[in-house]
């Protein structure tokens, strides 16, 4: 059964990380990073801070199932989304952490969260949660510079990823927060303004565009890039388990 409040949501999450963490598996690093924004998001909601803190709860949940049923679909074998399967592809993949964290945050910013503002306004004005929409991105911005310094400790040369961030088509790799926010809020409209076949091929198409990003942050195209997050990697845990463990510091 599904979760129905995000207090349940909590707990799937840390199985997940659990299951992860035994299983040596790298997706418990996006699973980390999501629960601590899912637990920011309900004390925002406890504090009254969005504009519909009821409609935002029920967001919330809705947004967290599209995760947490993708995560069970590919465990039992069973089809997901292009974007989902390339980041749960990569699960065994010696990737460095910012890769892993990026291609769960690709698939669930990019594609789901759209699908979740289309869903939960249906029927409704969609520009009536424009601002609490833009209110759950800035709290996701926040908690990933938040993060950043953390995974700076687990992932010694990180810094060299600020030194090619700039350099044209590397720059992709930073994986613009705000760019998402942006595309994910665009995606939302168009999706929420289509009914039947078309929204479903618009959702499919958007899904295999998103899924070429994953690719591409899987294995980047820049023989540069690849090299320098070949040396990231090498001074980074070879355990998922050690890699959270950092993370939680």
């Amino acid at each position: 059964m599904k979760p129905q409040t995000i207090d349940e949501v909590l707990q799937e999450m840390d199985g997940i990380i659990e299951r992860s963490i035994h299983e040596k598996s790298f997706l418990g690093i996006f699973a980390y990073i999501y629960r601590q924004t899912t637990a920011r998001i309900k004390e925002e909601i406890e504090q009254g801070n969005f504009e519909n803190n009821d409609r935002l709860s029920g967001f919330d949940v809705v947004f967290a199932n599209f995760y947490l049923d993708a995560f069970r679909k590919y465990r039992e074998g069973e089809p997901v989304t292009e974007s989902w399967r390339v980041a749960f592809e990569a699960q065994n993949k010696k990737l460095t952490i910012i890769q892993h964290l990026l291609l769960g945050m690709n698939a669930h910013i990019n594609l789901d969260l759209a699908i979740t503002a289309s869903e939960v306004m249906d029927k409704k004005p969609i520009a009536e949660l424009e601002n609490d929409f833009i209110k759950v991105n800035d709290i996701l911005a926040g908690l990933l510079d938040e993060m950043q310094s953390k995974i700076a400790k687990a992932s010694m040369m990180m810094f060299l990823l600020d030194w090619i961030g700039k350099r044209t088509d590397e720059e992709i790799i930073n994986f613009s927060i705000k760019e998402a926010r942006k595309q994910s809020w665009r995606l939302a409209n168009e999706i929420w303004s289509l009914e039947g076949a078309a929204k479903e091929y618009r959702i499919k198409q958007a899904d295999r565009s998103i899924g070429e990003i994953g690719n591409f942050i899987s294995k980047p195209k820049s023989g540069l890039l690849r090299f320098v997050l070949k040396i990231i990697g090498r001074f980074e845990p070879a355990e998922p388990a050690a890699v959270i463990n950092k993370l939680k510091l």
